[in-house]
């Protein structure tokens, strides 16, 4: 059993080191379901990093996972920096007019010269996971980030479960969406997942002005990456190795 942990801060970066996470999925802007990180915070945490991963995420705006010709552009020079940066792997996917994967992924899978390489939640609103899933077979992903097509991995396990079946020996299919210490364990059992991702954030006091992030709760600050619960997460999930 493998843990990934989504973070977008250097804090974040030390606390799964320290909670020895096999991976993190460094991002920015996880108020918008996140964006690729500046080029200094990937360089930090490949520094800051020994027992982790740092895999990262490509993904230039919010919104669908449909890309100009400018945004792809975007998108492989992203990859290039974050390979010369000494990442581990990358986080990127795009769709087609169709509802498939594009497929430019497999250029984005070149690009990245040998580095893993996984498909985000695209694949949750593609339209249809099976089909996206040998797609990404094809491409050449190393996994495929998903919650079963719901808003959690919980509610979507069934769906995980077919996609672990269908994708074994082939592919490593990761459980991702509202996981925490309290149903990590549920979560494994439902769906026969070998990797969760969870993005393990609390509420930091501050000085909450207009400044304030987005959903933060009165009287906080911003929200990051939890301590306390990234290093529980891990500890029950290595429980079960």
């Amino acid at each position: 059993m493998r843990v990934e942990i989504c973070v977008e801060s250097v804090g974040g970066v030390r606390v799964a080191e320290e909670a020895a996470a096999d991976r993190i999925e460094l991002c920015g802007g996880l108020s918008d379901g996140g964006l690729t990180p500046s080029l200094a915070l990937i360089e930090q945490a490949v520094a800051l990093t020994v027992k982790t991963q740092v895999h990262v995420l490509i993904r230039p705006r919010a919104g669908d996972f449909r890309y100009s010709p400018d945004e792809i552009s975007v998108m492989v020079r992203d990859i290039q920096a974050a390979r010369a940066a000494g990442a581990d792997g990358v986080v990127v996917g795009a769709l087609g007019a169709d509802g498939g994967l594009d497929p430019v992924n497999a250029a984005f899978v070149e690009v990245a010269e040998g580095l893993e390489v996984t498909l985000h939640r695209a694949i949750d609103v593609s339209a249809s996971s099976r089909q996206a899933l040998d797609q990404a077979v094809a491409f050449g992903f190393a996994r495929v980030l998903t919650s079963g097509r719901q808003r959690s991995a919980l509610a979507g396990a069934a769906v995980i479960k077919e996609l672990v079946r269908q994708g074994s020996g082939a592919i490593e299919v990761m459980a991702g969406g509202g996981i925490r210490p309290s149903n990590v364990g549920e979560v494994i059992d439902a769906t026969g997942v070998s990797a969760v991702h969870a993005a393990v954030r609390a509420p930091v006091p501050g000085a909450a002005d207009l400044f304030a992030g987005v959903g933060v709760p009165q009287g906080f600050d911003r929200f990051d990456t939890d301590p306390a619960e990234v290093s529980a997460l891990c500890e029950l999930v290595r429980s079960r190795n």
